[in-house]
């Protein structure tokens, strides 16, 4: 299976990715270390490290899937060619998708949940109020064939227990 997370940052993809990950014992991959990775090796920010980093993972996912293992794709997902990105995956692989949607209702929660992020990689820039306030204006609604997918849409103003148990449900049913 191919698990596809999607949501603006700060919204807990990542905790949730995680915890879907180990309870069904699938390989995680998350584009930021990979974007952390490309603009260590020397790759200017100016360039589309981004593309590349989703252009990564899906190798990555790839390889992962032909080897017979589940993955959780752990990325912001914010538009169209993104989500065909992971369509067209499961379809060369013959695998079923799945796509978890996380967000935050509670914006107070979600801007201090984006304030209290560590700098895990310092070579990406932490997405601050402003930089989120963008992303919400460029996050496409999902239609075509990304709306024909299996998605659930989780909302992290609950627990992190309550979110994790409707994704497993809705995963293995």
């Amino acid at each position: 299976m191919l698990i596809a997370m999607a949501g603006l940052p700060g919204t807990g993809k990542s905790t949730i990715a995680g915890h879907i990950g180990a309870r069904l014992g699938a390989a995680v991959i998350s584009v930021d270390p990979i974007e952390a990775a490309i603009l260590t090796a020397g790759i200017d920010s100016d360039q589309p490290t981004g593309l590349a980093a989703y252009l990564v993972a899906e190798t990555l996912s790839e390889s992962v899937l032909s080897a017979g293992h589940s993955i959780v794709v752990d990325a912001v997902n914010a538009v169209d060619p993104a989500r065909e990105q992971w369509i067209g995956l499961a379809q060369r692989q013959g695998v079923e998708l799945r796509f978890v949607e996380v967000m935050c209702s509670d914006r107070g929660l979600h801007l201090v949940r984006l304030a209290a992020r560590d700098a895990r990689l310092p070579q990406l820039a932490e997405p601050n109020r402003h930089a989120v306030e963008q992303s919400l204006e460029g996050y496409s609604a999902w239609h075509g064939q990304s709306a024909a997918t299996p998605r659930l849409t989780l909302d992290t103003s609950h627990s992190v227990e309550s979110n994790v148990a409707t994704a497993l449900a809705f995963l293995t049913s």
